[in-house]
């Protein structure tokens, strides 16, 4: 299900949808916005949670979901009380929006034994390691401005990210082991962590 709209955050959808574990019955949407990954995300998973704590934004995803498919919910994340434990957890742009490491430690905890976890974060880039990729970045949001329409999200935004590119990596090491975290263009980055089965 594609909207037709476009951003840094959007662009990253297809590579949460790609890391959905398959028989997944129960996902959630960390940070959900007005709700556009938690609609493709229903398109092949039964039961979709999303969390937002901006009343705005909800009420827009609400509209945009009449069939109710998805359960939207008005919270903090790290305190909110979910029924139960999830096959997949997603979050877009929103672990900035937290402390990472009680964000990382509450989606580990809410995440079922052989789920996945998956995140595209931001982080603020440090110099002159962090150059290459930033170039890259300005290079494909021009190329993409060209052949795409920007869309603005009325979500909050939260600038600068607390956490480096480096220190979000070490973090993400440290609480999920094996996590696979790759540095994107567009300035973001992302981890993908099936969570052990025992």
């Amino acid at each position: 299900m594609r909207t037709g709209r476009w951003n840094h955050n959007i662009h990253y959808h297809p590579l949460i949808l790609s890391a959905v574990p398959d028989g997944c019955d129960r996902a959630l949407d960390v940070g959900c916005g007005e709700g556009i990954l938690a609609r493709e995300l229903s398109q092949s998973v039964p039961h979709v949670t999303a969390i937002d704590l901006d009343e705005p934004s909800l009420r827009l995803a609400r509209e945009q979901d009449p069939a109710g498919k998805i359960d939207f919910a008005a919270g903090d994340f790290l305190t909110y009380p979910f029924e139960g434990s999830f096959d997949f957890i997603a979050s877009v742009a929103a672990l900035h929006h937290m402390d990472m490491r009680q964000g990382l430690e509450r989606m580990r905890q809410l995440l079922r034994p052989g789920g996945t976890l998956a995140v595209v974060g931001l982080a603020r880039s440090r110099y002159p390691a962090d150059l290459p990729a930033d170039v890259g970045g300005v290079v494909l949001h021009r190329v993409s401005r060209v052949t795409r329409t920007y869309w603005e999200h009325s979500a909050p935004i939260v600038w600068p990210p607390p956490e480096t590119f480096s220190s979000a990596r070490q973090l993400a090491s440290d609480l999920l082991p094996g996590v696979r975290y790759r540095r994107h263009l567009l300035w973001r980055y992302s981890l993908v962590w099936p969570k052990p089965a025992r």
